[in-house]
């Protein structure tokens, strides 16, 4: 078995890593680090087979990390992560044994693990218990969240302030149009309307100069690049929740295997905290509000099809139950709900369920609930009275 270690500034990132891997047969996780300063550190006590390195990272990158341990760990074999398929491994000069594309999959840890045995890797025996090694706790990277509030936070934890509402305003309005060109005019128009050029032109440079100060403190890998008629926000090598939301959004998975493509899924859904910006009076934010509650709904709804189909009816609750807290009156996901009670012959259950959908249908929208769920209910309670 190879005793294997993660570097990933991104927590969500790791975590999920951990997981593929973890779940693989051929490794243990003896170590998983969002500070590539304290993986340097506390590597070579741990004494790993393997190493997975993101390329991608502040005050060290994933190259400068690799050449870092191969002088104190000659035989360790080097794993790069990226999201950009424009990183050729063989120009590293760290002789990495394999490059992988994130999101990271199962097929590819399968690659890895191959290449490890023709290599010729050797591992400990699996049952050796490896030496008890105690490293310094793991930081949090600095961390954007943008659904269920909006907040940053430093590599301690910490919540940042914002300079003004107004630049807090400006780069939320840049995380939701990534890598796109945005017109001066148009972000004066949004940020003070009411405002002469004279003075609302120095107000939006100065406002930008604060974000480009912050983004650099916080040492994330990203930036807002000057052009000929605005700015654009360049994402670069960050990712956040609402930005991984709209990916899905475009490519649907594209290219992962079905197995790979729900383990993704999972994780988006863990990532939804609450609707897009909440609390935030960001006008111009409702379409896209409803466009990430329309994907956190829709991929609720796929996971849930499938432990249906797999008669997997708790994770199905599970979920159902989280979802409902920020989306009480979905009928697709009340008709589900409901269903399973008349399943589980909780008849009980069923009518509270219902009556409090009704209710709280009748105060929100004005109107009658669905007749289609009306006549699921009226359905399901006739058959239990034949009985």
């Amino acid at each position: 078995m190879y005793r294997a270690v993660i570097v990933e500034d991104e927590k969500p990132i790791l975590e999920l890593m951990k997981v593929l891997i973890g779940r693989h047969p051929g490794f243990t996780i003896v170590g998983g680090f969002v500070s590539p300063l304290e993986a340097a550190d506390a590597i070579p006590s741990l004494q790993p087979d393997v190493v997975f390195l993101d390329v991608e990272m502040p005050r060290m990158n994933g190259v400068e990390l690799a050449q870092q341990l191969r002088a104190d760990l000659p035989r360790l074999a080097i794993i790069f992560t990226t999201a950009y398929k424009d990183y050729a491994v063989d120009a590293f000069g760290v002789q990495a044994l394999d490059y992988l594309l994130k999101p990271v999959t199962p097929a590819a840890i399968e690659r890895v693990t191959a290449r490890l045995r023709s290599r010729g890797v050797v591992t400990e025996a699996v049952n050796d218990a490896p030496k008890p090694v105690k490293p310094a706790p793991p930081k949090a990277s600095s961390v954007i969240t943008c659904l269920g509030g909006f907040e940053l936070k430093n590599s301690q934890g910490q919540t940042i302030k914002f300079r003004t509402r107004k630049a807090e305003e400006l780069l939320a309005y840049f995380l939701c149009h990534p890598d796109k060109e945005i017109s001066k005019w148009q972000l004066i128009e949004m940020l003070w309307p009411e405002m002469d050029e004279e003075r609302s032109l120095p107000n939006l440079h100065t406002s930008i100069y604060s974000l480009k100060k912050m983004l650099k403190e916080l040492g994330l890998a990203c930036d807002i690049q000057k052009t000929i008629e605005g700015y654009r926000f360049n994402a670069g090598a960050i990712q956040y929740d609402l930005l991984l939301y709209l990916r899905w959004d475009r490519d649907n998975g594209g290219g992962l295997e079905p197995q790979e493509r729900y383990s993704y899924m999972e994780w988006l859904v863990s990532l939804y905290k609450g609707p897009l910006f909440a609390g935030k009076p960001y006008a111009w934010s409702a379409a896209l509000v409803e466009s990430c509650d329309r994907i956190y709904l829709n991929l609720v709804h796929e996971l849930v099809q499938r432990d249906l189909d797999r008669h997997a009816l708790e994770p199905v609750e599970r979920r159902l139950e989280a979802c409902l807290m920020w989306h009480p009156l979905n009928e697709r996901l009340n008709a589900i709900r409901l269903e399973l009670y008349a399943r589980r012959k909780n008849w009980e259950g069923l009518r509270r369920h219902y009556a409090r959908f009704a209710s709280m249908y009748r105060e929100e929208m004005g109107m009658e609930p669905p007749e289609e769920l009306s006549a699921q209910v009226e359905r399901d309670l006739a058959g239990l009275q034949r009985h």
